[in-house]
C-alpha cells in the first residue's frame, strides 16, 4: 500500500513539475503578448519648400519635430499607453509657436484664435473632440477630458470651455496665444482678399500664391502604438487663416480628420479640411483595409494620392497600423513629419525629397 501510494504521489510531483514554465517559458510568452511599439507624427503640410526656409528655421523645425517624437517615445517605451503617448507628443508642438495650433495657432477674421482637437482610442473606438476654443492652454487635453469624463463625444465653443474649467484644465488668457507672425499672416491675406472680390478670382489666386494657399494648413498630429497592440490617434490645429462664421475644419471630425481602430489603423490629417471631412480621409483608409483587405500603405496612398487629388484637395496623413507598420503620404510640397520605432532612432522630414 505505501509502495502504492510513493508511486502516486512520485507522478503527482512529476506532473506538477512539468506544468510549471521555466524562465524561458516565462520570458517567451510575455514577448508573445506584446508587440513592438511605434508613433508617427505631423507638424502640418503645405507649399514647404528648402529655398523658403533659412537653415536656422529648419533646424528649429527638426529639434521640435524630434522633441515631439521623443517625448512620446518615453510613454511608450516605459510600458504607457498609444493614447497617452499621442498626448505627450502633441502637446510639445502645441506649445510650440512653430506650428498652427495651440500656441502658434493662426487668427480668425476677427482676430481671434479658435483652436480644434480630437482624440481616439483605437481599443474601443472612443473618442473625444472640441471646436472653437480660446483659453484652453493645450485643446488635446479638452479632447481626452470629453472622452473620458463625458456621455459625449464632440463640444463646441462656450460650453466646451465651461466643460474644460470644470474639469480643472489650464486655462491661459486669449494673448497667450498670439504671435507676430501669425498675425502679419492675418494682415497679408486680409488685403490680398480686398482686391479679390470673387470665388473665382480667389480660385486663382490660390494656385498662382502659395502663402495664401497656405491659410488652410497646419495642423499637428500623432498615432501610436503601444506594447499592448493598442493604437490611437490625436490631432491639433488653430484651423484656417482668415475663417469666418464659425467654420469647422477635419480634426475635430471623428473619421475625417482623426480615427483610430485597432482592428485597422490610427489616422491623423493635415491639410485643405473641406476635402477632408468630404472624403472621410481617415475612415475611408480604414475601410480600405476591413472590406478590401489593402495594406495601410495602398489604402493611404489610394486617399492622398488618389481620390483628395481628383477632387482637387491638397494635403497628407499620418497612420499606424497594430504591426507597427506606418504610412505618411501627402500631395503638397512638403509635410513635417516624422516617426520612431522601438529600439531605433528618430527620423525627422520636411521636404518631398526625403524618405
Amino acid at each position: 500500500m505505501n509502495k502504492i501510494f510513493l508511486s502516486f504521489l512520485s507522478i503527482l510531483i512529476i506532473s506538477w513539475s512539468c506544468s510549471q514554465p521555466t524562465d524561458n517559458q516565462s520570458v517567451s510568452e510575455k514577448t508573445a503578448t506584446q508587440s513592438k511599439f511605434a508613433l508617427a507624427i505631423h507638424g502640418g503640410a503645405g507649399t514647404i519648400k528648402r529655398e523658403n526656409m533659412s537653415e536656422e528655421q529648419e533646424a528649429e523645425y527638426r529639434a521640435k519635430l524630434k522633441e515631439a517624437l521623443d517625448a512620446g517615445y518615453a510613454v511608450l517605451e516605459s510600458g504607457g499607453e498609444a493614447l497617452d503617448a499621442v498626448i505627450a507628443a502633441v502637446k510639445v508642438m502645441e506649445d510650440s509657436p512653430l506650428f498652427n495650433a495651440g500656441k502658434g495657432a493662426v487668427f480668425t477674421n476677427e482676430g481671434k484664435n479658435e483652436m480644434d482637437a480630437a482624440i481616439m482610442d483605437g481599443r474601443d473606438r472612443n473618442a473625444g473632440a472640441v471646436a472653437g476654443l480660446t483659453t484652453v492652454k493645450n485643446p488635446i487635453t479638452a479632447a481626452l477630458a470629453i472622452m473620458e469624463n463625458s456621455p459625449h463625444v464632440f463640444m463646441t465653443g462656450a460650453g466646451a470651455e465651461v466643460f474644460a474649467k470644470e474639469q480643472e484644465l489650464e486655462l491661459v488668457s486669449q494673448d497667450y496665444f498670439y504671435t507676430d507672425f501669425r498675425f502679419q499672416q492675418l494682415e497679408k491675406i486680409r488685403e490680398t482678399e480686398k482686391t479679390q472680390l470673387d470665388h473665382s478670382s480667389l480660385l486663382e489666386l490660390e494656385l498662382q500664391d502659395p502663402f495664401f494657399k497656405d491659410r488652410k494648413f497646419g495642423t499637428v498630429g500623432a498615432v501610436a502604438l503601444d506594447k499592448n497592440g493598442n493604437i490611437a490617434a490625436a490631432t491639433s490645429t488653430g484651423g484656417m487663416t482668415n475663417k469666418r462664421y464659425g467654420r469647422v475644419g477635419d480634426v475635430p471630425i471623428i473619421g475625417a480628420g482623426t480615427y483610430a481602430d485597432n482592428a485597422t489603423c490610427a489616422v491623423s490629417a493635415t491639410g485643405h479640411g473641406e476635402f477632408f471631412i468630404r472624403t472621410v480621409v481617415g475612415h475611408e483608409i480604414a475601410s480600405q483595409m476591413r472590406y478590401g483587405n489593402k495594406s495601410l500603405e495602398d489604402a493611404a496612398n489610394d486617399v492622398v494620392m488618389k481620390q483628395l487629388v481628383e477632387m482637387g484637395g491638397s494635403g497628407g496623413i499620418i497612420s499606424i497600423d497594430r504591426m507597427g507598420n506606418i504610412a505618411m503620404p501627402f500631395n503638397s510640397e512638403g509635410m513635417y513629419r516624422g516617426y520612431r520605432k522601438a529600439d531605433q532612432e528618430a527620423q525627422v522630414f520636411i521636404y518631398k525629397d526625403e524618405n
